[in-house]
């Protein structure tokens, strides 16, 4: 079977959607006194590091959201903006909406409208005791004297009564402008325990003042925030409030896992659901509802291990109980999970995030049936969350694209050429993608039987099943682009010779590294890839060699299967070497951890391996034996070079691509392969 018949045969490939399936997320619904064309929102996230460097809007930013809503969006609500810098002095790349870029949002706009899409603005009071310390010029604030988020030594103000007073009328002159300028609605940032939250919450809120105790005090300041922005703007601006409807705290720094039976510390059900109420009574035109705060940020913002619509109980409880229209949040980018829970009545408008920065063509995909072409998000947070720790704009880890709309825009090649490819990893795939868009006659050669390299053993786990969503995804993408593949296909230079390509990439990817270590040819020693692939298996104890990301995944992986294993780390704590891991993926991970009692040994070395286990050494020099029947190495990957290296001698015009260049995650191989292909 050659391979295009091989993928022609795949039923998730080839599977036929009917539009009448997802035709309710296209009904018309109202928010307030606009009418949003269909149900499908873009998510606020935050645009630091995109604007200019006062924070104001630039074409950057509005590109980044008319993208999206030129393939269908009903209603982008851009976010998070600034209304004043004073109470809480940021650095200046804080969004802000300035008076010298109203007229870019007026022209944003309009186009919008020309598209029959709406735009709200998301607005906030600040960040409060979750601002890192080092991009405050002065004093962190809050609503009462509290410790910092990211450095509990350092306490947070109490933002005075007369403050308040001030944010609230920046609110209402903000409002005035974005009214001005065409705006439809305002969404006030009442969630993930930012300065509403922290006023909002009785956790936070120690305030003796008209803005502390009861709830209906702690609601006083967002509800002041709606009062004053409908003065100013006459009552023609559309309020929605986004909120946590539940915490999901055991205890202060301590977040709850899913299914876990615990007392909640935050905010409950029956809390979230009594601010509903008193909002909509208060006059709020729509509730946008989510969960978590900082201290449980894998609800915030869900990554992998959380399943997709992992909030769907939460707007339920809500539109049980009010009657304006709930927006839901949580993993909905899969159109099946967004318009069940509409037709469930679990919500009225679906909000989705970063399914919309790997594909913005999401809405138009599932309008006309072809959802199988929509590119998935696999909520690794590499590109997205992770982009602010690097001080860069935020973007996907599979779509380079991503809030670069203009400038990394794909153009036709001014010559076709012909380039040959050689390694079917992701990396392989992107360039072979890409360089296929753009006109080239393309060939990718892969010496194993099917595509997709190392990521096939990392989707083995339930928890990376998405990777496996993104493998059928490029195999489909590569059959459409017409695409010659080649399977059980071992490139040498003598072959490359023959074929005398234009444009030769090089992606053949790496492979586990070996440490030197006494004992490692002992039998009972296996690669994190052999368990993956299932080419060996675990015994009834397991040492894992590596805390990085990956042993960590190996260890979760083997407790869901029943198995027992420890980990050894040569480091502090775990997942500290290497590349950053995102905080809401590096928090979901040590708390499975704790949960499965992952016994987690730091600062040991493993100095011999013997058939019966390992010795370790820990800093001070005493030495631990560890019993168990096999052991796992996790210590990284080392690139596989030597062809690649051949070919640089020997040829014009070859690049190396991905883990052979050295070894990296896949936000930075797609990131490599879609940089060369598109300039070749």
């Amino acid at each position: 079977m050659n391979y295009r018949e091989k993928i022609s045969k795949n039923p998730m490939v080839c599977m036929e959607v009917k539009m009448s399936q997802y035709d309710v997320l296209f009904q018309p619904t109202k928010i307030g006194n606009q009418l949003v064309k269909n149900r499908i929102i873009m998510a606020p996230m935050g645009v630091e590091y995109m604007g200019n460097p006062d924070g104001s809007l630039n074409r950057r930013i509005t590109d980044y959201y008319l993208e999206r809503i030129r393939h269908g969006v009903g209603l982008i609500i851009c976010s998070v903006f600034k209304v004043e810098n004073e109470v809480e002095a940021l650095e200046e790349c804080t969004p802000m909406l300035r008076d010298t870029s109203m007229g870019l949002l007026s022209e944003f706009c309009q186009a919008a409208h020309s598209f029959g899409a709406k735009v709200f603005v998301q607005l906030t009071a600040g960040y409060g005791r979750v601002t890192p310390p080092g991009i405050i010029r002065k004093q962190c604030v809050s609503a009462s004297a509290t410790p910092n988020y990211w450095d509990p030594s350092v306490i947070s103000r109490e933002i005075a009564t007369d403050e308040v007073g001030q944010i609230v009328k920046a609110m209402g002159k903000t409002a005035k402008m974005l009214k001005i300028a065409g705006v439809d609605g305002i969404e006030l940032h009442g969630h993930e325990g930012y300065i509403f939250d922290q006023f909002v919450s009785s956790i936070w809120n120690f305030r003796t003042d008209q803005y502390g105790g009861s709830l209906d005090n702690r609601l006083r300041f967002p509800i002041e925030c709606m009062n004053e922005i409908r003065e100013k703007t006459e009552k023609k601006m559309v309020v929605v409030y986004r909120y946590g409807l539940k915490h999901y705290l055991k205890d202060f720094n301590n977040a709850a896992l899913p299914n876990e039976n615990f007392e909640e510390a935050g905010r409950d059900i029956e809390e979230g659901v009594e601010i509903a109420k008193k909002l909509e009574k208060a006059g709020f035109d729509a509730l946008h509802v989510d969960a978590g705060c900082y201290e449980s940020h894998y609800w915030s913002h869900p990554p992998n291990y959380q399943k997709h619509g992992c909030l769907l109980n939460l707007p339920k409880h809500v539109k049980e109980c009010v009657n304006i229209p709930v927006i839901g949040v949580g993993r909905l980018d899969k159109p099946e999970v967004a318009s069940q829970a509409v037709k469930d009545g679990q919500l009225d408008f679906v909000a989705i995030g970063r399914g919309l920065l790997t594909d913005p063509h999401w809405p138009d995909k599932v309008r006309k049936g072809a959802s199988e072409d929509i590119r998935p998000c696999v909520g690794c947070y590499d590109g997205c969350f992770e982009s602010y720790s690097k001080h860069r704009a935020i973007s996907c880890a599979l779509n380079p694209s991503s809030g670069r709309e203009n400038s990394y825009r794909l153009q036709p090649a001014l010559k076709p050429l012909n380039v040959t490819i050689i390694g079917g990893g992701i990396g392989g795939m992107e360039a072979a993608r890409v360089a296929a868009l753009r006109g080239h006659q393309v060939s990718l050669y892969e010496k194993k039987n099917l595509l997709g390299g190392l990521v096939q053993q990392a989707a083995v786990p339930e928890f990376k099943k998405d990777l496996r969503r993104l493998l059928t995804w490029y195999e489909r993408q590569i059959e459409k682009a017409g695409i010659n593949v080649e399977l059980n296909s071992e490139i040498t230079t003598e072959k490359i010779q023959q074929l005398s390509p234009d444009i030769t990439i090089v992606a053949t990817g790496a492979e586990s590294f070996i440490p030197k270590i006494p004992g490692i040819k002992q039998s009972s020693v296996v690669t994190s890839i052999d368990i993956l692939k299932g080419t060996k298996t675990a015994g009834a104890s397991t040492l894992i060699i590596g805390g990085g990301l990956v042993g960590c995944e190996i260890a979760i992986w083997l407790a869901e299967n029943g198995k027992k294993s420890t980990i050894v780390e040569m480091l502090p704590e775990l997942m500290a070497g290497g590349a950053n891991i995102p905080i809401q993926v590096k928090m979901m991970t040590q708390d499975l951890l704790k949960k499965y009692d992952v016994p987690v040994i730091n600062n040991c070395s493993v100095q011999e391996i013997t058939s019966t286990g390992a010795q370790l050494m820990n800093a001070e020099g005493s030495m631990k034996r560890v019993e168990a029947d096999t052991i796992v190495l996790a210590t990284g990957m080392v690139s596989k070079s030597l062809l690649p290296d051949e070919l640089g001698k020997q040829f014009n015009r070859v690049y190396k691509i991905g883990d052979c260049r050295e070894p990296m995650n896949i936000m930075n191989a797609v990131w490599d392969a879609y940089e060369i292909a598109r300039f070749i």
